[in-house]
């Protein structure tokens, strides 16, 4: 199935919802980053969590998910936007912890205590910025709870990836369900009987059913309608013009030093784990191209 979210909402506003699956993209993660299971299942869910609230941003806007923790993991970084990228990584990505006792890949372990936090670029002056403390780890009840003390907005957030014997990823994807001011008692006391007998998101994705399919399952007589529909790709906004603009900033000394010394410049992405390689020729050339700069001096055009 293509990887894709929706986002949905009652008439009424009172309750909107968002359903997607990113098997695909994860997996895309995980070949890219070369993530141990437990990694990859971390990574998964917080690439999910940004495609999520992505879904509900405006076009040009982003947002970005970090769970720093003092697990093994040592943090987790995605963002995500309204046309359905996603990027991100895991600051260790070998980490593969044992079971928990559930036979589940063990995420809160590998995140441990720590806080997550959740920045929009809303193309204002100055982004926002929330952040709570981490309730498990488990990412899912984190993001849950940063909507509610942050946005004051109760929420139901499921998130999950299946890791095959072999390690790819076989099912990702995830769901919020959130009350909007005016939501009823009766409706939140239905949705949250809901949640109580939800299949989990990757025994859901693993049968094939669709993000739709999934938002039927968790909202049960509450009935939305779809307000917008995108596919989920993982893509990274790296380029090589990038990489050598910022080399350029370097300067010119520094350079070639680095070339000198190892006989070429390599830079790494984080993001999508893509390596730039510029040998002494490439180094010459951009130098040659963008002239000669010494930090500090100025963009270096001519």
């Amino acid at each position: 199935m293509t990887d894709y979210w929706v986002r949905t909402m009652t008439e009424d506003g009172t309750v909107r919802a968002l359903a997607a699956i990113t098997t695909t993209a994860v997996e895309k993660a995980r070949r890219r980053h070369g993530t141990a299971p437990t990694a990859t299942a971390a990574l998964g869910r917080t690439l999910t969590a940004a495609g999520l609230i992505g879904a509900m941003l405006k076009s040009g806007q982003t947002v970005t998910v970090r769970i720093l923790g003092d697990g093994p993991l040592g943090g987790v970084l995605a963002t995500g936007d309204a046309a359905g990228s996603v990027r991100g990584y895991v600051a260790n990505p070998g980490v593969h912890l044992p079971l928990t006792p559930s036979r589940k890949l063990d995420v809160g372990g590998a995140v441990g205590r720590g806080t997550l936090h959740v920045t929009m670029d809303l193309g204002m002056r100055y982004p926002y910025h929330g952040s709570v403390p981490l309730v498990s780890g488990e990412i899912g009840e984190d993001l849950a709870a940063y909507f509610v003390r942050s946005q004051q907005i109760p929420s139901l957030v499921a998130l999950g990836v299946l890791v095959s014997p072999d390690e790819r990823v076989i099912a990702s994807g995830g769901l919020i369900v959130q009350l909007m001011p005016g939501a009823d008692n009766h409706t939140a006391a239905y949705l949250e009987e809901r949640a109580k007998v939800l299949p989990t998101i990757t025994s859901m994705v693993s049968a094939g059913r669709s993000p739709e399919e999934i938002l039927d399952t968790a909202l049960g007589e509450v009935r939305t309608r779809v307000v917008a529909r995108q596919v989920v790709r993982f893509a990274c906004r790296c380029s090589r013009r990038r990489v050598e603009g910022v080399l350029v900033s370097l300067g010119e000394r520094e350079l070639r030093e680095i070339v000198q010394e190892q006989g070429q410049v390599e830079v790494r992405c984080n993001f999508c784990g893509r390596r730039y390689l510029l040998d002494e020729a490439d180094v010459h050339a951009l130098i040659e191209r963008w002239g000669k700069r010494e930090p500090g001096t100025g963009n270096g055009e001519r």
